[in-house]
């Protein structure tokens, strides 16, 4: 019998357990089953009370993730597994606890399942529970059998035992002298090393004094900035950061998932400037991580961890091979220096042996002053000079059988040197044009190089003679198979490399060589066809050199084609490189109709081929406009030729700040540029008479012959 005071001593410890433990607390248990559900802020703790799983909150943010962490550290939880870290719970009404279907999941308030261990037909009578090495498992009731365990869906740390993909076992050192955040951020331990703490490859310690004290906590610090950070986050292929590979690595906590194989991790991280190092596990896809690194350690097995670091911290190592090829491109160059000065040299020994009564043709004795003072330092011994003697042999004493043809320059001869077909452009004594053309030619045309311009091979100036030398063009000029019925007809296909080989030779003239160029006589007559039917820009008579920031010019003596002449340089004297893509509007628009701009001047008011080509685009009937012979061999092209009639209207606009630049065009007949801008009417749209065209008349515009270089020079006073 107890006596009465010892009775009160009994009901006084159990109200008092009773009140500092409610009940759903009281029980430390390690399992979960279809009865027992866990509740936030419940938890369970392993039977060695090593590890807890239950309900927490990150640092300064509310919501509410259901983890596993070690139980030693209850203010600050050091995580090793997390369940739903993708979906977190907004308030504390979530629950832990056994499916109808058997699987362990997490559910909110509204009984909707933000995470399950989604093991497929289950359909079995099954429990959970936390064991002593931090893996949480689910076990069938009746047998014991575990069919899911954490430790085979791991995500930031590696533990003891834990099989990471399966079948890398990893064997962690003492959580004593490596325990969390130890090293600080960006810093790596190793317990085998003394001192245990060291800072990434890359990183210098953030408090020098402190780390030699042995306080490591501060961390280490960035040593250079990533390129990608320096170029504003950009992700471009021009970023020259790169990984540092860190092997048997406990990697650093809190990664983000995301599927994808070893070879796309490295790529997805370097897309993204946040992204500061990755890794890459079978079981897991893709780990990456931003911002601070915290809690690296090295093991002697686990994961590969990959750090972004700027390229100039791996260093640079001498590579022999690069060496050699540097050497050898460097004597290459040598030599060639010494080549080109030796024969610059031989050339002006040459150019010296000129007959006296001629002297030294220099360009500062001809050609405008708005060439530049760079072109009056050319001479034509920078030339080859071909002697007189050499292009009479050539040519059968110029024999009326070798002309090609004749224009206001005048004649062109085919001939034959060394073995060689060349065409000679012959200068006339008695006209009154031509020497400043002809020095013009020679300052630009030796300056430039490209497939798609005719070649310069020399010059001859002796016995009162003034002579180019091209290389031969055996397929003529364009207008020979444009306009001449006994001539092969182009089908559309070689039309269409035509124009792409002729919008080609003015963007390097406009954009890519070293002098900006404006042609100022682009027409038929002057593109010539090689043997292969490259089309190549010739006559640079009439051209003229920009400055680097120049866009337009004016001149008082107007040169050029009636037909392919701007409006604004036939009527005010004003050109730039939209005028030379005017011209080669007209010339669009001749190639796909296969008839002349002139041709509508036989008819007193008629409309001119752009008039013509404006009339039948607003009466949606713009098929009329192209060729019948290469519509009739042909349907499939249409398509394709009504698109360049289109960019050749866009061409020919009235205004040159309506028409587009040559790199536009090219990319519309490249089709980079998908939808192209309705055109406006364009220049000469309106019925015309001949009073029209100026003061001035041209010397071969109404000629329908055809030549390789069928040369048309006017010149007309502006107004």
């Amino acid at each position: 019998m107890i006596g009465g005071k010892s009775l009160n001593s009994l009901v006084l410890y159990i109200l008092v357990v009773l009140y500092s433990c409610p009940l759903r607390f009281c029980t430390s248990r390690d399992n979960i089953t279809s009865n027992l559900v866990i509740k936030d802020p419940e938890t369970i703790v392993s039977k060695g009370q090593n590890f807890k799983l239950g309900f927490f909150s990150p640092v300064n943010n509310s919501r509410r993730y259901v983890g596993i962490w070690y139980n030693h550290n209850v203010s600050e939880p050091t995580l090793v597994w997390v369940a739903n870290r993708d979906k977190a719970l907004n308030d504390s009404s979530g629950t832990v606890m056994i499916n109808e279907d058997g699987n362990i999941v997490v559910m909110n308030g509204d009984k909707e399942i933000l995470w399950s261990s989604n093991v497929k037909n289950t359909k079995m009578n099954t429990s959970a529970q936390l064991l002593d090495s931090g893996n949480l498992v689910l076990r069938e009731s009746s047998s014991g059998h575990i069919i899911w365990e954490t430790f085979k869906y791991p995500f930031d740390s590696l533990l003891t035992r834990m099989k990471l993909s399966h079948s890398i076992n990893v064997v962690e050192k003492a959580t004593t002298s490596c325990g969390n955040g130890t090293c600080g951020p960006f810093g790596i331990c190793n317990s085998d090393n003394s001192p245990i703490c060291s800072c990434l490859k890359g990183f210098d310690p953030l408090n020098q004094g402190q780390w030699e004290a042995g306080n490591w906590t501060s961390g280490c610090v960035r040593r250079t900035q990533l390129d990608c950070e320096r170029n504003n986050g950009t992700s471009s292929g021009s970023i020259k950061d790169r990984f540092l590979k860190l092997e048997t690595i406990k990697v650093p906590d809190y990664g983000d998932r995301q599927p994808g194989n070893e070879s796309e991790c490295e790529g997805l991280c370097l897309k993204n400037c946040t992204c500061i190092a990755y890794a890459h596990d079978v079981g897991i896809g893709c780990l990456f991580w931003t911002g601070s690194l915290i809690n690296i350690q090295k093991f002697s097995a686990g994961s590969d961890l990959f750090i972004r670091l700027e390229n100039s911290e791996f260093g640079h190592k001498k590579d022999f091979k690069l060496v050699i090829i540097i050497m050898v491109i460097t004597a290459l160059i040598a030599i060639s220096i010494i080549i080109f000065f030796s024969w610059k040299w031989m050339a002006k020994q040459r150019g010296k042996t000129i007959s006296s009564e001629h002297g030294e043709v220099r360009l500062s004795d001809s050609v405008d002053v708005s060439l530049g003072d760079d072109m009056s330092n050319v001479s034509i011994e920078e030339l080859p000079l071909f002697k007189f003697e050499m292009l009479v042999n050539a040519t059968d004493n110029f024999h009326d059988g070798n002309k090609l043809g004749k224009g206001g320059f005048g004649p062109v001869y085919k001939g034959l040197a060394n073995g060689r077909e060349i065409a000679i452009k012959r200068l006339s004594r008695t006209s009154t044009q031509g020497t400043k053309e002809f020095m013009n030619e020679v300052a630009l045309i030796s300056k430039l190089q490209h497939r798609n311009l005719v070649r310069l091979l020399g010059c001859c100036v002796e016995k009162g003679e003034k002579m180019l030398v091209y290389e031969y063009m055996p397929n003529k000029s364009l207008d020979a198979h444009l306009f001449d019925q006994s001539q092969e007809i182009l089908d559309w296909r070689l039309r269409f490399s035509i124009i792409e080989g002729i919008a080609r030779g003015l963007l390097y003239l406009h954009r890519d060589s070293r002098l900006r160029i404006v042609h100022r006589d682009l027409k038929p007559s002057n593109i010539l066809l090689d043997n292969d039917w490259n089309p190549k820009i010739s006559d640079f008579g009439m051209a003229r050199i920009f400055g680097g920031n120049q866009d337009h010019a004016s001149t008082v003596r107007v040169v050029g084609t009636y037909g392919y002449m701007a409006p604004e340089y036939a009527m005010e004297g004003r050109f730039s490189e939209r005028s030379d893509v005017f011209s080669f509007g007209v010339l669009m628009l001749e190639i796909v109709s296969g008839r002349r701009n002139t041709s509508f001047y036989k008819h007193e008011s008629s409309l001119s081929l752009l008039g013509y080509a404006w009339k039948l685009w607003n009466e949606d009937d713009v098929v009329a406009l192209i060729d019948a012979r290469i519509l009739s061999t042909n349907t499939s092209y249409r398509a394709e030729i009504i698109r360049c009639i289109h960019i050749g209207l866009l061409c020919v606009q009235e205004l040159p700040k309506d028409r587009p630049n040559i790199s536009s065009v090219l990319s519309m007949l490249r089709s980079e540029i998908v939808e192209l801008p309705e055109p406006k009417q364009t220049a000469f749209a309106e019925k015309w008479s001949r009073s029209h065209t100026g003061t001035g008349s041209s010397q071969q515009s109404q000629k329908s012959s055809c030549s390789l270089n069928n040369v048309t020079l006017t010149v007309v006073d502006a107004r």
